[in-house]
């Protein structure tokens, strides 16, 4: 991977994460008096003509920036992500994954967050229209709506370590 696609942690002036960005991005930050830097790479620097400066692995933003509370949107692809793209009956991360319902459609369950899990196609044809404890199957993860940190953890899971106290991950 190249230096510059290297991924780098953005906290706000706050100290609490923000998002991930490529180096390239954080490094424009940082020349623009937009970013500070908090920790580097410690064998990893960036060489212009005339200076050599560390390469960023964390930086945070010298203005507060006000993000507006943003809910995850309910799809497919974000339940996916919010299971570890895992089947949450047998723990399968090599099938192919579908969408169940907790709570069969046919006996009033709803499209939320708390009724919606992964499940491999074979888990899912077993379980059919009934809850999981009525086909004893055990759910490995209770579901609940997700939040862009956890995202955002998921994202960084091969995290550097001084990632993780800024990631709540310690």
């Amino acid at each position: 991977m190249s230096l510059i696609r290297q991924k780098v942690l953005v906290l706000n002036s706050s100290y609490e994460p923000l998002s991930v960005c490529d180096a390239q991005k954080a490094i424009l930050l940082l020349f623009g008096g937009k970013a500070v830097p908090v920790t580097h790479h410690p064998e990893r620097f960036i060489c212009t003509v005339t200076e050599t400066y560390p390469m960023p692995s964390i930086v945070r933003l010298t203005v507060f920036v006000r993000v507006p509370y943003k809910r995850i949107m309910l799809n497919r692809k974000n339940i996916i992500r919010r299971d570890a793209f895992q089947c949450q009956y047998c723990g399968k991360t090599d099938a192919p994954l579908t969408i169940d319902h907790i709570i069969p459609r046919s006996r009033g369950g709803e499209d939320s967050w708390e009724n919606l899990i992964t499940a491999c196609r074979r888990c899912n044809s077993k379980k059919g229209s009934r809850t999981p404890r009525e086909a004893g199957m055990p759910i490995m993860k209770q579901p609940q709506r997700p939040n862009h940190l956890m995202f955002m953890q998921q994202l960084t899971a091969t995290a550097a370590e001084d990632w993780k106290p800024y990631l709540y991950m310690t």
